[in-house]
């Protein structure tokens, strides 16, 4: 008992320790970042990777995500008060309503950053269809800075529109493959709230690359103080904050994460078990708050063309309807993005099936590894010096290999913990696999920027993870023509006569696992056009508008072609050290070993 005593009194005062340097710290040398970020913005990128107006692009998101929350809370301040009746109790008449509306008031408030800079809707707006709403960033750096100038993630902002649909990750032991799950990576398993979306929901507010917050304490602490707090309450109950945070909470709070005073602790804030406990349910609060808006019809609402054809109040045009059947057929685009219906991959076959499903979700839920290669314009690459704080993003480089699924499984770095340590001994069989997103809202533009394809005008969007892919016509010419014009070169590097992207593709990445049901598909450019004309039918706000679609205040981009959209920014990739330890050599190791 006089160890255990010892050892809670050491770790006490280590955290006291913490704040009382970061205290030191602040006042020396840091003061609260600005819209443009800290006083020195951290930046190690070489030309071309950075946009030229990327400071200015991220004050207009930050005005149009305020616009949308003072939306939200003049929304708010017009409901009723919720009547709590029942056995089991329930907010009667207006609970939906309210919770999804606090959902809203979350993920749009910039509050939940240690500079009061960054919101989940800074990297997810609704014109995007709730994907990444800068184009020079998805058009160049591709993964989002944060709320530490410039520090950036590692992939491209996934979409928020029917990502509540998946189900909690499993493997499924007769197929031998793993459904469900949130992120690229499937990290977010939905294992503890049974709810992977909204288990996604607790990741960015900690995340250092993202909003960035040193501790989840710190997302209680700011929302005990939000201008919505009376809310909260009224969803989740009176005396929900009741937790005594220490003096020294502001500052440790406004210190990004990852910062070396923290000497890698990860519960800087210093609380009692009892108000840690009252904490953690408040940020299990949160992600079911923030789950409850994007499940709603404000986020998915099932109001695309392709919605009311299948109601029978549109008709499909003649090249919507062609790509549709191409997509259930010799685009093979319907064995993973499944819409409900067969699949016809002869040219004699006929679609006589019957429609299984309504509201299609356009995935499977799985996994897989398409071969795409590696991307030199990811910002991730190139975050190897430590920033003002003393962190340091990526160590290995170009070293690094995103081996998506499989790194998760081995709670390998840049990824999260395994919560199933059964699931690791899977690992090679997922190297490279990324998650079968829902392809609802892949075209998804501002009204003023009908488009995301080149000529335009249109909104620069970012495809993949890794945001390799400038355009959909790009993706689906990829699909087709992947094995027939693969080439062993790297990005940037596609031999002289041949045009990168169009009939020459780089190496994959990862070349395990790869997905070996499409690459040669036979489509002529007339038919990919097709398939892309489909994919716009399922762009949401055709039978009812979209909720704050009109919020985007930049521009449009105009010209060039879709085939080769981007490729002038097209950045050389340098000779590739090896896959570093960190990632290719834990067990168990991929087989074969990725180079």
């Amino acid at each position: 008992m006089r160890r255990i005593r010892l050892i809670a009194l050491s770790a006490a005062c280590a955290t006291i320790a913490i704040a009382m340097s970061i205290s030191a710290h602040i006042v020396r040398g840091q003061r609260e970042e600005s819209a443009a970020g800290s006083a020195t913005a951290y930046n190690p990128y070489p030309p071309g990777i950075l946009p030229t107006d990327l400071s200015s692009e991220i004050t207009r998101v930050q005005r149009e995500v305020d616009l949308v929350e003072g939306r939200a809370l003049a929304r708010w301040k017009g409901l009723s008060h919720p009547v709590l009746t029942g056995q089991p109790p329930v907010l009667q008449n207006i609970g939906t309503e309210v919770i999804e509306t606090l959902g809203e008031l979350m993920l749009y408030d910039r509050t939940i950053s240690p500079p009061k800079n960054q919101a989940c809707a800074s990297c997810h707006m609704p014109y995007a269809g709730f994907s990444g709403p800068i184009p020079s960033v998805n058009l160049t750096m591709v993964a989002f800075p944060g709320t530490v100038h410039f520090r950036a993630g590692k992939r491209t902002p996934q979409r928020h529109p029917y990502a509540p649909f998946f189900p909690v990750l499993q493997y499924n032991q007769t197929q031998g493959l793993f459904f469900g799950g949130n992120f690229w990576d499937s990290r977010a398993t939905g294992y503890k709230l049974r709810i992977p979306d909204a288990e996604q929901a607790q990741g960015p507010p900690v995340d250092t690359q993202e909003m960035g917050f040193p501790d989840t304490a710190c997302i209680a602490f700011r929302l005990s103080q939000a201008v919505y707090r009376p809310l909260f309450e009224e969803v989740w109950g009176e005396g929900s904050f009741d937790i005594k945070f220490p003096l020294e909470t502001e500052r440790i709070c406004a210190t990004p994460g990852g910062a070396a005073v923290f000497g890698g602790n990860t519960t800087p804030v210093p609380l009692s078990a009892g108000d840690r406990t009252r904490a953690n349910i408040v940020y299990d609060r949160w992600a079911q708050s923030i789950d409850s808006f994007e499940q709603s019809v404000q986020v998915s609402p099932f109001s695309s063309k392709f919605d009311a054809f299948l109601a029978g109040k549109y008709t499909l045009t003649p090249d919507e309807l062609a790509g549709f059947k191409l997509f259930n057929g010799k685009g093979n685009c319907n064995s993973c993005h499944l819409d409900g219906r067969g699949t016809n991959l002869k040219s004699d076959q006929a679609d006589t099936s019957a429609v299984a499903m309504v509201n299609p979700l356009f995935t499977c839920f799985g996994s897989a590894n398409e071969g795409v290669p590696l991307n030199p314009g990811d910002a991730f690459y190139y975050q190897t010096k430590p920033d003002s704080y003393g962190f340091i993003a990526n160590p290995y480089g170009f070293g690094y290999r995103d081996l998506g699924l499989g790194s998760f499984l081995r709670s390998a770095f840049g990824s999260g913990p395994n919560p199933n340590l059964n699931w690791k001994q899977y690992a090679p069989t997922v190297d490279g696999q990324m998650q079968v997103s829902s392809v609802r809202d892949v075209a998804s533009t501002p009204p003023q920027c009908p488009t995301t394809e080149a000529p335009g005008p249109y909104f620069q969007k970012a495809f993949f993870h890794n945001g390799y892919f400038k355009s959909l016509k790009q993706v689906v010419h990829f699909y087709n023509t992947r094995d027939k014009y693969a080439y062993p070169v790297t990005s940037g590097h596609c031999p002289k006569g041949t045009t990168e992207k169009v009939d020459c593709w780089p190496m994959p990445e990862v070349r395990n696992n790869i997905d070996m049901t499409s690459g040669n598909l036979g489509l002529t450019d007339e038919e990919e056009k097709q398939i892309v004309a489909f994919l716009q039918t399922l762009s949401d706000g055709f039978t009812r508008p979209y909720l704050n679609s009109d919020t985007y205040t930049g521009a449009c981009m105009k010209g060039g072609s879709a085939a080769t959209q981007g490729n002038e920014h097209l950045v050389e990739t340098p000779p590739l050290p090896p896959c570093a330890s960190a990632i290719c050599s834990v067990a168990p190791v991929p087989s074969p070993s990725i180079p």
